[in-house]
């Protein structure tokens, strides 16, 4: 048994021996694909930290107010103002894809407010039965100050939400200041209370590995998403092979020889899983030896490379079954190629590869459950960025072993089905 075993390995190695653009796609693809994407990504990071994004800010209050917010948005180092814009023609600079967004301050922003702020301040005041001007108690109506945004049509809804809720946070902050110094007046206070510090403040908890911050990076990110993406990519030329051996006739000499067909696929598995682990190696070996020659993070796998192999063994495996299932199943070459590269994007997709699957919408969320893809991301997401060990992957490890099962499953169900006399 064990010959006959290393019979078919040894014949999966002359077919691809044999295949000198299958084995450069196997391999060589993979690779460039890794390299391009992770420059493009962390080049882009590093741009948008370096450089300031411009906007249109228009100033119709010119006073305290708008003052403060002004100096905000220096001190961010993230905008850089553009001022020699009336609001049309921000408007049309915005809508036409010039600018990012324009901010418009409306006019007696600042008088407005602290009118407003005065009249309510002395109302509650008075109502303690303190000193206060009653012509002046009685709350006046103040229109809603409307700052006007314009966006971009084509912005990033993350990058909206994100301008307006920081341009929130400066009107509510001013409103407290100025909220804190009418009630000093009118009580007379010497106490300063609008530098009292908040009670209530964030802080990032950072994982750290002994004294030093773990912080993520677009390797971490990129090596494992890839390398998963490449291992599932062999469906396309172990597919193609096995549609050539019923092209030629070695499926049926297959079938009629003492062999058990089991062992056939078995000597494809071994064959192909070796040929994981390599794809794996490499990408790898570029994330920590290359990628620093090129400005780029090392990707770190100190200590994590026992469990990484494991996680590689049964993504490959789901990946072999997978592809096994495709080649059984197709009749041409024509049918188990677009077919096996088209799914292996799709499932790509769904599992989170392209985009994570937090943004996705929830029904996509759900089928995003059942990717295999996604199983094999997640486990080599734990390990890396999450620190886990294999009892805490286990599940996704059973996910991806019982997918291959079920593939191979179904592909001798109806292997033998095809071929019954």
């Amino acid at each position: 048994m064990l010959y006959k075993l290393w019979r078919s390995f040894i014949k999966e190695i002359q077919l691809l021996k044999r295949d000198s653009g299958g084995i450069v796609i196997i391999f060589l693809m993979p690779l460039l694909l890794i390299i391009t994407i992770t420059l493009i990504q962390d080049s882009t990071f590093k741009n948008l930290e370096g450089s300031k994004i411009p906007i249109i800010f228009i100033d119709n209050d010119k006073s305290e107010v708008s003052k403060v917010i002004t100096q905000e948005l220096k001190d961010s180092k993230t905008f850089e103002l553009v001022t020699d814009y009336n609001e049309k023609s921000a408007q049309e600079a915005v809508f036409g894809g010039d600018y990012q967004m324009a901010i418009v301050i409306p006019e007696n922003l600042t008088k407005d407010l602290n009118s407003n702020i005065d009249s309510k301040v002395q109302t509650i005041v008075s109502s303690f039965g303190l000193d206060a001007d009653s012509a002046s108690a009685k709350i006046s109506a103040v229109k809603t100050k409307d700052i006007h945004l314009y966006f971009d049509p084509a912005t990033n809804l993350g990058f909206k939400n994100s301008v307006m809720n920081a341009i929130n946070k400066m009107v509510f902050e001013i409103e407290n200041k100025k909220i804190y110094k009418a009630f000093q007046d009118q009580l007379g206070t010497t106490e300063n209370l609008e530098e009292n510090k908040n009670l209530i403040s964030f802080k990032e908890i950072i994982p750290k590995n002994g004294k030093l911050d773990v912080i993520p990076n677009s390797v971490q990110h990129n090596v494992p998403a890839w390398a998963l993406f490449a291992i599932f990519f062999i469906v396309v030329p172990l597919s193609i092979n096995l549609v050539k051996e019923k092209s030629q006739g070695t499926s049926v000499r297959i079938r009629i020889s003492p062999t058990p067909y089991f062992i056939h696929i078995l000597g494809k598995t071994f064959t192909y899983l070796i040929i994981c682990v390599i794809q794996f190696l490499l990408m790898v070996a570029v994330g920590v030896w290359l990628f620093p020659y090129m400005n780029l993070p090392q990707f770190d796998v100190t200590g994590k490379m026992f469990h990484l192999i494991i996680v590689t063994l049964f993504a490959g495996l789901a990946a072999i079954g997978f592809g096994i299932l495709i080649g059984t199943m197709s009749n041409t070459q024509e049918q188990s190629a677009p077919f096996g590269a088209t799914s292996v994007v799709v499932l790509a997709a769904v599992g989170g590869i392209w985009v994570p699957v937090f943004l996705m919408p929830e029904f996509m969320q759900k089928i995003a459950a059942f990717s295999p893809m996604n199983w094999g991301l997640n486990a080599y997401y734990d390990i890396i960025l999450r620190n886990s060990g294999i009892g805490n992957i286990a599940k996704e490890l059973v996910f991806l072993f019982l997918f291959y099962i079920a593939m191979i499953a179904i592909s001798l169900f109806y292997e033998r089905k095809q071929n019954a006399v």
